[in-house]
């Protein structure tokens, strides 16, 4: 699609959702006014007074309901697109109808036929069942409101017979002053004085409920991948997971949408309304660009924005020809395991933590999960809780859920154990296929361990994976990383001294010095988000996703502690 048409597409809901509403208020306004004087004598030739009366009472719901319509189409709602249309084509004629106004026709006429010709930009779809539950839940919501303003009004009079209930019940919701005359008795009856204003309320509420049931849009998948679909999901990563955050896919609270020909998938949480993508697509490369042509759809037809958090610089490019944004996130340190050594003066702390770790008893092994029985995965999982110092588990790109799941038969972990033989630390490594290198996923400690166990664990371990032929490993990610190391611009400075007064909410800085410690090459992942104020959005989505903020929930939670920076999820 050329740039202008996609900025005009994109443009459009917020023109047709202006339009309509003003359409709306014009209509309204035409309806609360009396007739011109010439033109009811010409109407009344061919039409009897109480039809103009009629149509003068169908325009003003009309035009609130137009009112009503115009926030959907701004989120490019098909069925507030289709409504739209069919309110503006009887408003003209109620126009026509009801005053021979001409020029209210003209104007909502006019504004049909613009948003007539703009059809394509209205392409969230509507779940099918949305429609069907509507046509009992609006009626029992309407019967309600009237059921509560008939009672109210059989009250207020002293019994009244049930044709004046019916009619005062009927005039209250039209808006019209009944015979039972409320207002004339607030001296006399001021407990009641507030029956019509609640019946307004109630009249508005159910015109809200019922726009909210029926422009509901087509809901994002709810119930997690079945065995079948993981298993091909698997399959892909095997296949073709070199990138160091492919085996991060396999977390069971993923969702996955696989290209048309079944060449590659992506990873996927819904929050805040965008559907975040996970790191990069998995597959043949040839097949990423039309899976994310057809996940954008996808996502379009939900009412969704598409997002990825930890997108790869290779994939960048593929964002941005879809019309999406991405900024710079924060740099993946990788250790080159055949350059990395304890020599050398700068890195001299690391090899002293290293040697008065080692006086004090401590040891490490590598270990495949697999292989350990079952008393040692459970001492891990208990070191893997602690360290967590009842922080929330943090992690959506870049670690796993679970040492204990399934997939986690293949990974390895590091077991740091103390002078007695117990273990109180664990480093867990998840694999990437056909390339020589591994991803760390969770990295902690035992709280009561001497410091420097986490650079002990490190170390060794880089030693330890090296004489098994692994040139790489993937550390950690440094969010903002290049604002401190090597910032290029005054904003970039300025942004790095920001990053650092956030550090003891986040610890940016301090992950960001842990990990340039082991002297890593730096690479570069990016937040990817759509439209032009979708940054904040997306930002949102990306830390509860990550768990870097909590999500507001209803429910009460028990107050936690602050982590420790080396014990916590990457």
């Amino acid at each position: 699609m050329p740039r202008s048409v996609s900025r005009l597409s994109n443009k459009l809901p917020i023109l047709a959702a202006l339009g309509a509403a003003l359409v709306g208020l014009v209509n309204i306004a035409s309806a609360l006014t009396p007739n011109i004087r010439w033109r009811g004598h010409l109407l009344g030739q061919f039409e009897p007074v109480e039809a103009v009366r009629l149509f003068h009472a169908l325009a003003l719901p009309s035009g609130l309901a137009l009112l009503l319509v115009s926030p959907y189409l701004l989120k490019r709602r098909r069925r507030a697109w289709q409504t739209a249309l069919v309110l503006m084509l009887s408003l003209g004629l109620f126009d026509l109808l009801k005053g021979l106004d001409f020029e209210e026709t003209a104007i909502t006429w006019g504004a049909g036929l613009v948003l007539l010709a703009g059809h394509s930009a209205f392409n969230v779809r509507h779940d099918p069942v949305t429609l069907r539950s509507a046509i009992w839940r609006v009626p029992l919501l309407g019967a309600a409101g009237v059921l509560a303003a008939a009672v109210a009004t059989w009250t207020e009079q002293g019994r009244p017979s049930l044709g004046s209930v019916a009619r005062e019940t009927w005039d209250l919701l039209r808006w019209q002053p009944g015979p039972m005359h409320f207002e004339r008795h607030v001296a006399l009856h001021h407990h009641f004085a507030w029956i019509p204003l609640s019946v307004h309320a109630i009249e508005v509420s159910t015109l809200l409920a019922i726009a909210y049931v029926i422009f509901r849009p087509l809901a994002a998948p709810r119930a997690l991948p079945s065995p079948a679909v993981r298993r091909l999901a698997t399959e892909l990563v095997r296949a073709h997971g070199t990138d160091t955050l492919s085996f991060f896919k396999l977390r069971g609270d993923k969702h996955y949408f696989f290209s048309e020909d079944g060449r590659a998938f992506a990873g996927y949480r819904t929050e805040n309304g965008v559907l975040l993508l996970s790191g990069d697509p998995v597959g043949t490369p040839e097949a990423f660009p039309a899976l994310l042509a057809q996940l954008r759809a996808f996502a379009d037809a939900r009412g969704l924005k598409l997002g990825a958090v930890g997108a790869s610089e290779r994939c960048r490019h593929l964002y941005e020809d879809l019309g999406l944004k991405t900024i710079y996130l924060g740099d993946e340190a990788v250790i080159e395991l055949e350059r990395f050594s304890l020599q050398g003066r700068p890195i001299r702390k690391v090899r002293q933590s290293v040697t008065r770790l080692g006086k004090a008893g401590y040891t490490t092994e590598l270990a495949p999960v697999a292989a350990l029985d079952s008393k040692s995965l459970a001492r891990v999982e208990e070191v893997l809780e602690r360290g967590r110092q009842g922080a929330p588990e943090r992690g959506f790109s870049m670690a796993m859920d679970s040492v204990s799941s399934r997939h986690c038969q293949e990974t390895m972990v590091l077991l740091a154990r103390d002078a007695e033989g117990a273990i109180r630390g664990v480093l867990h490594f998840v694999p990437c296929y056909g390339r020589s290198a591994v991803s760390l996923s969770f990295m902690r400690r035992d709280p009561d361990t001497p410091n420097g166990l986490t650079e002990f664990m490190v170390a060794t371990a880089a030693e330890l994976l090296r004489d098994r032929g692994i040139e790489e490993l993937s550390l950690n990610f440094a969010t903002f990383a290049k604002w401190i190391h090597s910032p290029e611009r005054l904003h970039e400075r300025l942004l790095g001294k920001l990053v650092a007064l956030a550090n003891p909410f986040f610890q940016i800085e301090s992950l960001y010095r842990f990990n340039a410690k082991f002297f890593p090459r730096w690479e570069p992942r990016y937040l990817v988000y759509e439209g032009a104020f979708g940054l904040p959005r997306a930002g949102l989505a990306a830390m509860w996703a990550e768990g870097q903020i909590p999500k507001p929930s209803l429910r009460v939670r028990p107050p936690r502690t602050r982590p420790r920076l080396i014990a916590r999820a990457r």
